[in-house]
């Protein structure tokens, strides 16, 4: 049985190897991102309030979309075992409650400190592009994907 695979050391990546996640951002979402940070801006919690400020509706917290950026570095590219050293942003839509995003990073170059440089792009469903940036990140070792197969080796022979 697998839990988890290891994600792709420095030597089994490739620059422009890409992945994306894509999410519909739900009320839900909101409120759980504003709970978190205490963020209860009128722009993300009060229609009226948002309207009247010129906007279509209630908009997503800022974080929210970059944040999405976890789940494809985290479990697909280069995937678990990785860790985020360095990132940057910029925002140039708003995301409103109900757009789907798609959250794609892109292998730009990998560095020679065993460090990966990814290119950030997040779009909703009318491919507006929502967030642009980029990522440094430090891929799982060989040494790490060994202990993950010998975790699940373990469980496979005492289940």
């Amino acid at each position: 049985m697998t839990l988890y695979t290891a994600g792709k050391t420095y030597r089994e990546i490739n620059e422009g190897d890409s992945a994306v996640h894509s999410k519909t951002i739900s009320e839900a979402d909101v409120y759980s991102f504003a709970g978190i940070t205490g963020d209860f801006n009128p722009l993300h919690v009060d229609t009226v309030f948002a309207e009247q400020m010129g906007l279509e509706g209630r908009i997503a917290h800022a974080g929210i979309a970059p944040a999405m950026i976890a789940q494809v570095i985290g479990m697909k590219l280069p995937g678990v075992g990785s860790m985020v050293t360095n990132m940057t942003v910029s925002h140039h839509a708003p995301l409103y409650i109900g757009d789907t995003i798609y959250a794609q990073v892109k292998v730009s170059e990998k560095l020679p400190n065993r460090h990966v440089r990814l290119a950030i792009t997040i779009v909703n469903q009318n491919k507006a592009l929502i967030c642009s940036g980029e990522v440094e990140v430090v891929p799982p070792k060989a040494s790490f994907k060994k202990r993950v197969a010998a975790i699940e080796l373990q469980e496979l022979v005492t289940e």
